[in-house]
């Protein structure tokens, strides 16, 4: 079978888990070693699962919830409950007591399993006001009274795989795979239905724009999380329809480390890591100073022009770009593994400046555009015909096309089935058969899409101009001063903003200016402050009029997923983050 014909998810893993058979599939690092779950393990365990799920009385149709970190077993237990024909509800494991029951209560999932006993407090403190959830179901835990075995599960319903292979192949296509909450930018989180064909559509898709590059033997290193539906499709079911290899990263932290021991051959990623990424090459030529950083520039310089020129250098240029590919570039790919064939960059709009910089250190970083409702990918940038400032062309079996204002329509067997009971939010954003993105863009020659702006983030000011906020923040956060920032001044005459300072900035600047190193004493220091105004001006001088930035109010306390200033795909919360600095950043129009 192929992904034309291939039923549903289960069947496509179940047939590629076939292929792998005794060689490595899933691979998570336990007490300092990789270890590896082979294909034959894998389908085992979840045939197992899908036994155990429907002995407990789970029937097609019903929801299961999923609460855990990036790990084998996530995914064994995502293609056990499609196996079973239930519907995978995956959760954030930094989503609070609330978050668990508003996932629980909207879905009416009826089962909930957990990686582990610490996670499982806050789930059980949420089931206790669920009205539909019946059963726990721990990874690493043993049993307890209100709580299930997985190992014990497994281990209860051998010998399944061939029984629950055969049934899996009548769930249809265009059934319910699972149910993706939405980060919640922008209010309570709604849940998306999306239909095995839909995922299976967009692995297609993916398979045709990277097929020139050879895939043979991949590697993929995991680590956003699961339940986000850019890495559910991209890190998971991908990699599945391909039969490579998946490694689950320890952690963001422990990122480097481990694309040096696993050697990754393709990436996935959203911005705000390749910008971390960026930051923290810069801060390491910056300390080796001397003749490695000289060249190090050099080469970045060299690479951007060659972008630029379509590969076009003089020849004494181009006899200086092929040393600085071997003294400079094959040192920074050995940094990433020494084996990628890509990074993809997707969940958010990209800084034109991070991208040249990758292309130009000889890392292929392709720009995609998608969304939860889309399963997620619309588009993404051909590695040979690759357009760093836009979003590529659409992919195989997407229709796109342009509304009167702009906005960007989709249509094809990735768009959602709506939004879990609720028909209205459902018909505000499918109408006439297109789904609504909510973002504005345009169509270049060659039809490759470039996104000029979120709809419902358009900043509009008392002039009536419009605004891209998250554009400006993109500058401001490549500066070495700023951390993290937002943009303010929808209905006001300029625009303002909210700088959270770059801690190793900070505590350089404090060293070198004799002060204590705590952001949080330093908020009000006039010298700070003038530093960081230094870098706000460097911005300004690089955007119009209306777009720079008058006035900046300094917080110590970054925007972090804890505290619920980001979602876990590290997009910010803008109502969450005006809720909280609203009031200062109004002040800085003198109210």
């Amino acid at each position: 079978m192929g992904y034309d014909s291939w039923p549903n998810l289960a069947t496509m893993f179940f047939e590629r888990a076939a292929e792998i058979g005794e060689r490595p599939f899933l691979s998570a690092k336990r007490d300092g070693d990789w270890r590896a779950v082979s294909g034959v393990e894998a389908a085992g365990q979840a045939a197992s699962l899908a036994g155990a799920l429907r002995a407990m009385g789970i029937v097609p149709g019903d929801r299961v919830m999923l609460v855990s970190e990036n790990r084998p077993e996530w995914a064994i237990a995502d293609l056990g409950i499609m196996a079973a024909g239930a519907i995978t509800v995956p959760a954030y494991v930094t989503n609070q007591v609330n978050d668990h029951l508003h996932v629980m209560t909207d879905s009416g999932a009826r089962a909930v399993i957990v990686s582990s006993p610490a996670l499982a407090e806050t789930v059980r403190r949420a089931m206790r006001d669920a009205p539909h959830m019946e059963t726990m179901v721990v990874i690493d835990g043993d049993a307890v009274d209100d709580a299930r075995s997985w190992r014990e599960m497994l281990a209860a319903h051998p010998g399944s795989l061939d029984a629950i292979t055969a049934a899996a192949r009548r769930i249809a296509r265009n059934d319910t795979a699972c149910i993706i909450y939405t980060s919640g930018t922008g209010g309570v989180p709604k849940g998306v239905m999306l239909s095995h064909g839909a995922i299976i559509s967009n692995c297609k898709g993916a398979r045709n724009v990277l097929s020139e590059l050879g895939l043979d033997d991949e590697k993929f290193l995991s680590f956003l999380p699961l339940s986000h539906s850019y890495e559910h499709t991209a890190g998971l079911m991908f990699p599945i329809s391909i039969g490579a290899q998946i490694f689950y990263a320890e952690s963001v932290d422990k990122l480097a480390a481990n694309m040096e021991e696993v050697s990754p051959t393709i990436l996935t990623c959203v911005p705000r890591l390749y910008e971390n990424m960026h930051a923290r090459i810069l801060r390491g030529v910056t300390g080796s100073g001397g003749l490695k950083a000289k060249l190090f520039h050099k080469t970045v310089e060299i690479g951007i022009r060659k972008y630029q020129n379509n590969g076009r250098l003089g020849l004494a240029t181009r006899l200086v770009d092929a040393v600085l590919e071997k003294l400079v570039r094959d040192k920074v790919r050995q940094r990433f593994g020494g084996r990628l064939k890509a990074m993809v960059s997707g969940g958010a709009p990209l800084n034109l400046d991070i991208g040249l910089f990758f292309t130009a250190l000889g890392l292929r970083l392709l720009q995609g555009y998608g969304q939860t409702e889309s399963a997620p990918v619309i588009s993404c940038n051909p590695p040979t015909r690759n357009r760093i400032d836009t979003v590529g062309p659409p992919m195989t079996d997407v229709e796109v096309r342009l509304a009167d204002d702009g906005e960007i329509l989709v249509r094809g067997e990735l768009m959602m089935q709506g939004y879990w009971g609720n028909q209205q939010a459902t018909d505000e954003v499918i109408r006439d058969g297109w789904l609504h993105t909510g973002d504005i863009g345009e169509f270049d020659d060659d039809s490759y899409i470039r996104i000029t702006d979120r709809k419902k983030d358009i900043i509009v000011n008392t002039g009536g101009d419009n605004v891209s906020p998250q554009r400006i923040e993109g500058i401001l956060t490549l500066q070495p001063e700023i951390a993290q920032a937002m943009v303010y001044g929808d209905r006001k005459p300029h625009l303002v903003a909210l700088i959270v300072p770059d801690p190793d900035f900070v505590r350089d600047w404090a060293a070198e200016n004799g002060k204590s190193g705590d952001l949080a004493a330093l908020v009000d220091d006039k010298d700070l402050y003038g530093a960081i105004q230094a870098a706000i001006d460097r911005v300004n001088g690089s955007l119009s009029v209306i777009e720079r930035i008058r006035r900046m109010h300094v917080t110590a306390d970054p925007f972090t997923i804890e505290n619920e200033l980001m979602t876990p795909s590290l997009k910010i919360r803008r109502h969450k983050i005006n809720e909280i600095h609203g009031a200062a950043l109004e002040i800085l129009y003198g109210h």
